[in-house]
């Protein structure tokens, strides 16, 4: 049985595959006469390819008990896909570099919360996998003519366990 690390969710640690949207070191911008303040810029949404445009869905994510198996990746060839957690409660991120599938690549990372993601296009991703309770999500992804999602099996399975979530602090 083959264990996924899990990391903590950081900007950098994360930058190959897209953005990490959160408050933390977000422009700020004071409006609405000072009474409230914009984070500026969080995330590139990027969902133009064939004539496409935003969508804005709310995906509510049944908790996944570990161990869990990774046994599939899927990516969106044509647009970005951004996922903003509506509740404080961490959640996991599977994620491999655009490209061909390279399951030696494919790395996890856990969430501090309010922490979403957004998956840069064709950026190999496992579909949502919410911890401990039912979890809803705000989903920003491309709308529009074409196929854009790929599905693609691991030759072996990856496992996320609860001893690799402790390793990561949580």
């Amino acid at each position: 049985m083959k264990t996924l690390a899990i990391e903590p969710l950081t900007r950098a640690a994360f930058a190959p595959f897209g953005d990490v949207i959160e408050l933390a070191g977000a422009r700020q911008i004071p409006i609405n006469l000072g009474t409230t303040m914009r984070y500026h810029d969080l995330a590139q949404v990027d969902v133009a390819d064939g004539g496409g445009r935003p969508l804005v869905n709310l995906f509510r994510g049944q908790p996944r008990a570990l161990p869990f198996e990774v046994t599939m990746l899927e990516r969106h060839p044509l647009g970005s896909q951004a996922f903003v957690p509506l509740t404080d409660k961490p959640y996991l991120v599977v994620v491999a570099p655009a490209g061909p599938l390279e399951p030696g690549a494919v790395r996890a990372f856990v969430t501090r919360g309010w922490q979403g993601v957004n998956y840069a296009k064709g950026v190999w991703h496992h579909p949502l996998i919410a911890l401990d309770v039912v979890s809803d999500f705000i989903v920003v992804d491309r709308g529009g003519e074409g196929p854009n999602c790929d599905e693609q099996t691991l030759p072996e399975p990856l496992w996320l366990t609860a001893e690799a979530l402790a390793d990561a602090g949580r």
